[in-house]
């Protein structure tokens, strides 16, 4: 027993034998908090300093329990926050006034304090294995010995939630506070801020940020089809769409984020939006266009967020009759094996075209009282204390913390142009639609009439070697000061691969440079459009774009000088275009 405990050593302050010795803050009551899954202490994490803001009264330490086999990383997440933490074995030796926890399957040591359980999802939603017996139980339920010695209060977000206990554990009754939801509260407060997650997540305006998320276990989206998120990244075009990927924290605590990302490399190399599992992932849930999900919870908040929600799967573990389970019936199905652009766009546009929010009344099903759970879940706290109030005001939702971005940069892409006409027209302006995606994913390419398909890469950021070998277009990855060095940059790097075709870079007055191997050069720049919206929908300085107008111009035989291009991005939901002129370029 000593080796389990062995990094944890027993506190002596601010509770212990002789804490009164030690402390700056004596404090009135001692609430402890029970630390057993990384998920539930996420969930603590997120609730608990607003209900204690500012009071010096409550002495509080964190118990880490590490009997679950989800408990990896809930210790060094508390270490990171700053919490006293003390081990397991030292919680009987204290006499805490109230212990909290958002982990139900707690071994609590015999006491009279009370034990206040936070859902650490949305109710009690699916049925997972039971760690005391070869048999799966009702998630979210605490142990009987807690309902019969009369210690247990569950929270819960809806009433519908404490028929269902009482249905399924009739010792419950009586045992459960109505207080709602902090963390949809949260998600619903932060929506004016959506634009600025989408800003810090890299999502640019035109594009539809398509959110995947998992639960855990064996009937999860992520086991059942674990290539989904490079699929989706395979299929919709880089310029229009992004897509995040939201995993269920035992699915990270169970394997670790190195099994996962060496899962998910073609898709990370694609620029993935994996979101790490604290915290983070609420901000970029509200950022989200569309939501693919299954029976975990954070398909049910997209779905209260009104996101368009399908669902790619939905294990047997659910619970009939619940929130999740009528999600599961009224929301269409993603077939990740068809066509997902089709699929993802056409589950926008419905949504968009319905007069109602389809999944509302599944929504009023989980969670009720919307705003007031913080508010609610003090008092419930300081009623299980025997505290008065503080005099400050009620806790309200916060908005979320702007997120980081978890992707790392696109190298390579395999792009696709398509000229709308075989020729220049007199006006000398050609049609011209683009498609990339990052090469890592692949792509399955038909040639179809004035149809071709290249290989650009930048050749400084590529690792794999092979790639930059193929490659038909280079990429320079900073802008060139002034054309002089953007012609230098270009003839050493068409000389050092041979294999490619014309080299492209940035320069710093916001056009391009495209060289070609006999030494020619076209700059490319945007031109407004007349008739359409001033925004356009890439900016002109984009290399990759420039490079593609003229390697099709090349394709087809047209010569790429002294002729306008109206480049539109193949699926871009507001049907805009970007003029390009290209002129050639003389030193």
């Amino acid at each position: 027993m000593a080796a389990r405990f062995a990094d944890i050593p027993l506190l002596r302050v601010p509770v212990g034998e002789d804490a009164h010795r030690w402390r700056t803050f004596p404090g009135e009551r001692t609430l402890v908090v029970a630390a057993r899954t990384l998920t539930s202490t996420i969930r603590i994490l997120e609730v608990l300093p607003a209900l204690l803001r500012g009071d010096t009264r409550i002495t509080v330490v964190f118990a880490h329990d590490p009997g679950s086999a989800f408990s990896d990383g809930s210790i060094d997440l508390l270490h990171s926050s700053g919490c006293r933490v003390m081990p397991w074995e030292q919680l009987p030796h204290i006499e805490p006034d109230l212990i909290i926890s958002a982990s139900e399957h707690i071994d609590l040591p015999t006491g009279r304090c009370p034990v206040l359980v936070l859902p650490h999802g949305v109710g009690f939603q699916k049925y997972v294995p039971d760690s005391r017996a070869a048999r799966d139980r009702l998630s979210g339920v605490v142990p009987d010995e807690l309902l019969e010695a009369g210690r247990a209060w569950l929270a819960v977000s809806h009433p519908d939630q404490e028929r269902q206990l009482i249905a399924a554990h009739p010792k419950s009754a009586g045992r459960t506070l109505l207080v709602g939801d902090p963390c949809l509260d949260e998600l619903l407060v932060s929506e004016d801020r959506r634009e600025g997650y989408r800003r810090a997540l890299g999502v640019e305006d035109n594009q539809r940020l398509v959110m995947v998320s998992s639960t855990w276990g064996p009937t999860s989206l992520i086991a059942r089809n674990p290539e989904l998120p490079a699929r989706l990244l395979g299929q919709l075009p880089w310029d229009t769409h992004r897509v995040g990927l939201i995993l269920h924290p035992n699915v990270w605590s169970a394997h670790g984020a190195w099994h996962i990302r060496t899962l998910q490399a073609a898709a990370l190399d694609a620029g993935l939006l994996l979101m790490p599992p604290v915290h983070d992932w609420r901000p970029a849930l509200v950022a989200a266009d569309a939501v693919i999900g299954d029976h975990g919870s954070v398909t049910l908040y997209g779905a209260a967020l009104g996101r368009p929600t399908a669902l790619a799967a939905h294990g047997s573990e659910a619970v009939p009759g619940t929130a999740s389970a009528d999600l599961a019936r009224i929301a269409p199905r993603l077939d990740p094996a068809g066509g997902l652009l089709a699929q993802v766009d056409g589950l926008m546009q419905d949504h968009a075209d319905r007069r109602h929010d389809p999944y509302a009344d599944v929504v009023a099903r989980a969670f009720e009282l919307p705003g007031v759970a913080l508010a609610r879940l003090r008092e419930a706290v300081y009623d299980l204390l025997r505290l008065p109030l503080p005099p400050t005001d009620a806790p309200r939702p916060r908005v979320l913390a702007t997120p980081a971005n978890p992707a790392g940069p696109v190298t390579s892409w395999i792009v696709g142009t398509r000229l709308g006409g075989a020729e220049a027209t007199s006006s000398g302006l050609l049609t011209m639609d683009v498609r990339r995606f990052p090469s890592s994913v692949g792509r399955e390419q038909s040639e179809t009439e004035r149809s071709f398909w290249h290989l650009a890469v930048k050749p400084s950021d590529e690792r794999d070697r092979r790639l930059t070998e193929s490659a038909s277009v280079l990429l320079g990855s900073a802008p060139a000061p002034d054309p002089a060095t953007a012609r230098h940059w270009a003839r050493d790097t068409l000389a050092r691969w041979p294999g490619s075709l014309l080299a492209a870079t940035e320069l710093g007055s916001g056009a391009c440079l495209v060289s070609l191997r006999d030494g020619s050069a076209v700059e490319v720049s945007s031109t407004d459009a007349p008739g359409t919206a001033p925004a356009p929908v890439v900016a002109a300085a984009d290399p990759a774009l420039a490079a593609s107008a003229v390697y099709a111009c090349l394709r087809t035989g047209i010569p790429p000088y002294g002729i306008d291009v109206a480049l539109r991005l193949d699926g871009a939901a507001d049907g805009r275009e970007t003029r390009l002129r290209l002129r050639p370029h003389t030193p």
